[in-house]
């Protein structure tokens, strides 16, 4: 009897426990809010929506890459020969190019070149007349024959500058037969005002954007028109490329001052603030050149600004000395929203007249890492002994590449 009274209390401890502990889950659950809906991964959400029935999916455009990267090569200065005066074409109509065609992209496709950029110092023209000498004394005028067309195309390059102070020296006509030319081989082009070059890569387009210190161009010393330019532009382009020809010339012009440069009389630019304000609206790479030398790059806002890529191939009339005479291959790659993410520099050299080599030396690089870190000690980038670029110029120093892993982040 006493077993059983025992059990019996037991059994109904062990139920007046377990209603216990159910209440008390009950309560939780009541008090604590429902947890709101996720959203579903944006990758699964698109591939799971399906079109109404009967209709067929729109096909992706021809070349689309789901993650692309964009790669860039670029120079300066291109001035191939004149005719004006007589007696400044290479040998035989040589192509000066012709020992850089690998660097330039012609034979670099496998590598994955998307664009190959060159400033076009001059007009390619059959006749014109200029007024640029009527006064006598020095003076400069350039005029590419026409069929020079050919050596750019030969070389790889796919789109031009047409925005500088040498582009209208033989007159509007000249002007129209440049772009003819250019039409006609295929190659994109921008300098005249409203124009704006396209290309198609990656199932994308790119702009690509030419500017001068002159109303007869893109003007960018107009910096409302030009930023009304570069919004035309970005609502048409998955990449921008803002090309700009600007800054005191010569040997003692490396350097990328504050403000605005006067040069001969001229206002030739507050480059910094072009610059900036361009990458600022929403430009993925600012190529600079004019000042016919090198100077710095800086990273603004995670894009690069090369404030000038110096003279490339300029045969004839053009000083070589010193600093005048070293070039390079700019190479950018952007990520799919336009961040730089890594680079390399190629250094060039002129010989003779006019005639590009690759630079086994590397004065490109010594130049460069210079008057980044001299100009732009904030905001200038990496440039190791190989050329190549680096986000944090700590890590273009050889000891520091060989860091752990776990410390590199912070450098």
């Amino acid at each position: 009897m006493c077993i059983s009274a025992y059990f019996s209390r037991a059994c109904i401890g062990f139920w007046a426990w377990l209603a216990a502990c159910l209440a008390a889950c009950f309560w939780v659950l009541a008090c604590v809010p429902p947890r709101p809906p996720q959203p579903a991964p944006l990758l699964e959400t698109r591939l799971e929506e399906a079109p109404p029935f009967g209709v067929e999916p729109t096909p992706e455009p021809e070349g689309w890459v789901a993650h692309p990267t964009l790669r860039i090569r670029a120079v300066g200065d291109v001035m191939l020969g004149t005719d004006f005066p007589e007696g400044y074409l290479p040998p035989d109509n040589a192509n000066i190019l012709q020992g850089v065609k690998a660097l330039l992209g012609a034979e670099g496709r496998a590598e994955g070149v998307d664009v190959v950029f060159a400033n076009l110092e001059g007009p390619l023209c059959n006749g014109g007349e200029t007024t640029k000498c009527a006064a006598g004394g020095r003076c400069y005028a350039f005029r590419m024959p026409g069929p020079y067309v050919h050596h750019l195309k030969e070389a790889g390059i796919n789109v031009v500058s047409t925005a500088n102070n040498h582009s209208g020296d033989f007159g509007e006509e000249c002007s129209r037969q440049t772009e003819a030319f250019l039409d006609a081989a295929g190659i994109a082009w921008s300098g005249s005002p409203g124009s704006v070059a396209f290309l198609q890569r990656h199932g994308r387009r790119v702009a690509v954007l030419a500017f001068h210190t002159s109303p007869r161009t893109n003007n960018l010393n107009n910096l409302p028109e030009a930023l009304a330019l570069l919004a035309q532009a970005k609502r048409e382009a998955h990449w921008v490329v803002v090309s700009f020809h600007g800054g005191a010339e010569g040997a003692l012009a490396t350097r990328v001052p504050q403000g605005k440069e006067i040069f001969l009389k001229e206002d030739r630019g507050n480059l910094r603030l072009f610059a900036r304000s361009m990458i600022e609206a929403g430009a993925h790479l600012v190529l600079g050149h004019g000042p016919h030398v090198l100077r710095g790059m800086e990273l603004w806002k995670g894009k690069l600004i090369a404030y000038s890529l110096g003279n490339f191939a300029t045969y004839g009339r053009f000083g070589l000395a010193g600093p005048l005479g070293i070039g390079a291959v700019l190479e950018v790659v952007l990520d799919e929203e336009g961040n730089f993410r890594e680079g390399q520099v190629f250094s060039t050299k002129q010989v003779d007249k006019g005639f590009v080599l690759p630079d086994a030396e590397g004065k490109a690089f010594v130049a460069l890492r210079q008057l980044s870190a001299l100009d732009f000690p904030h905001t200038g980038l990496g440039i190791g002994l190989d050329g190549k670029l680096y986000k944090n110029p700590l890590q273009a120093l050889p000891a520091l590449r060989v860091l752990p892993a776990f410390l590199a982040p912070w450098f």
